[in-house]
């Protein structure tokens, strides 16, 4: 099967600066320093509202493979995601940790990064990104994320 990547050309700095709520738009600035120093590379857009750090190839059993980000997050209108590819589960010591959060299967929910220990979602980030860019990952998180 053919590889697919959504990767776009628009501004990171410039996608999370025209966040209008004031908070998230705060948030959003911190998860991108935070991520920038926790992967070591420059933020990309990924599709129309990811800001990604880095990139892993996944193949599934099913033949179907592309690119993701590595380590990345969105600033939704609810709360802040940040996307956790190699599983929630990976990091349950950590995330008991962190503060006031909800999860999905990959995706770690933070309403108030204010509220949160920004050292403790740092070495959780610079973990999953660790974990996904050792080589080729290719389980999704719902399947318990190993290679």
């Amino acid at each position: 099967m053919a590889v697919k990547t959504t990767w776009t050309d628009e501004d990171p700095r410039a996608f999370v600066e025209g966040v209008t709520a004031p908070g998230r738009r705060r948030d959003a600035l911190r998860l991108l320093e935070l991520m920038q120093r926790a992967t070591g590379v420059e933020p990309r857009m990924f599709g129309s509202a990811i800001v990604g750090f880095g990139a892993y190839h996944y193949r599934y059993a099913s033949g179907h493979e592309g690119d993701a980000p590595a380590a990345g997050f969105s600033p939704r209108k609810a709360a802040s995601v940040v996307y956790l590819n190699d599983g929630i589960g990976s990091h349950e010591e950590l995330l008991a940790r962190l503060g006031p959060h909800t999860t999905g299967v990959g995706c770690l929910y933070l309403k108030d990064l204010t509220a949160v220990d920004l050292e403790v979602l740092e070495e959780i980030v610079r973990h999953s990104y660790a974990t996904l860019t050792g080589d080729t990952y290719g389980k999704r998180a719902a399947e318990g994320g190993d290679r």
